[in-house]
């Protein structure tokens, strides 16, 4: 019991002072400053420059680019206030991804997904939707405070003689993973779905644009696709019906006269 509360306390004592709302409504813990994140972004986008091979692609990039200032034009100041850096990696990863600091990367693998503008529009919102959220600054905080929770449980085991420490550990850890951390992940990533799908519309792109590009996604995943319970992303199948029941929504937001008209090449 005294262990319990203690950790109780301690953890209460890590959150007090960092809860924070996504724009859904949920709770969010947030520990480190906007500044931190935008440092940590810059850097690591810095570092992906020189490890991947960029597109010279012209009419590619000029896609790309299109398409993702369509989408920024609408990303609130409180997520990034400057321009943002847009750079295409020549790549067959299907793969694209947003940073603090305003820096978006896409890989040409996405490309042969991605059959026009508006599911581009999907992924690129979707991305841009985590930074928006400030999602990697919660990955971070529940990170630390995960540490911090296994770095106090063990002193407190040690200093009331605990037997078999070894053991207690492994499961708060397995706990943390698959409790807390995995599930984390998949709020994130549904949550990002959702802001994505809102931010593509009020960029003149077909909201149910989203929906199609998850069924490509499907069409492409492993058969033996591990349980939902145990990965950090939801399934194919939630996606699509989270982002079908939420056109109701977004469809509302979608303004056909923004419509920017970005032409996908022949990949």
């Amino acid at each position: 019991m005294k262990l319990k509360l203690s950790l109780s306390l301690c953890c209460l004592a890590l959150t007090l002072n960092a809860c924070s709302t996504s724009s859904t409504g949920r709770n969010q813990v947030i520990l480190f400053s906007s500044s931190e994140l935008d440092t940590m972004g810059t850097q690591s986008f810095e570092q992906m420059k020189k490890k991947e091979k960029i597109s010279d692609n012209r009419k590619i990039n000029q896609f790309v680019q299109c398409v993702a200032n369509a989408i920024t034009k609408n990303v609130p100041k409180s997520a990034h206030k400057g321009a943002w850096e847009v750079v295409v990696f020549d790549s067959e990863q299907v793969n694209a991804f947003a940073l603090p600091g305003g820096k978006i990367g896409v890989y040409t693998g996405i490309l042969k997904v991605t059959e026009n503008q508006d599911q581009l529009a999907a992924i690129i919102g979707h991305e841009v939707g985590h930074v928006i959220e400030h999602h990697s600054n919660e990955r971070l905080s529940s990170q630390k405070v995960s540490q911090t929770t296994m770095v106090i449980a063990g002193a407190a085991m040690q200093s009331q003689g605990v037997k078999n420490q070894n053991l207690y550990m492994s499961g708060l850890g397995l706990g943390l993973q698959f409790g807390v951390l995995m599930p984390y992940g998949r709020t994130h990533e549904s949550e990002a779905d959702i802001v994505g799908q809102e931010l593509m519309a009020r960029s003149g792109f077909k909201p149910k644009a989203s929906i199609k590009l998850w069924q490509n996604m499907a069409a492409l995943s492993n058969k033996e696709a591990q349980p939902e319970f145990m990965s950090t992303h939801p399934s194919n199948e939630r996606r699509i019906n989270d982002l079908s029941n939420h056109l109701v929504v977004s469809s509302k937001l979608y303004n056909a006269a923004n419509n920017p008209h970005c032409r996908k090449p022949k990949i």
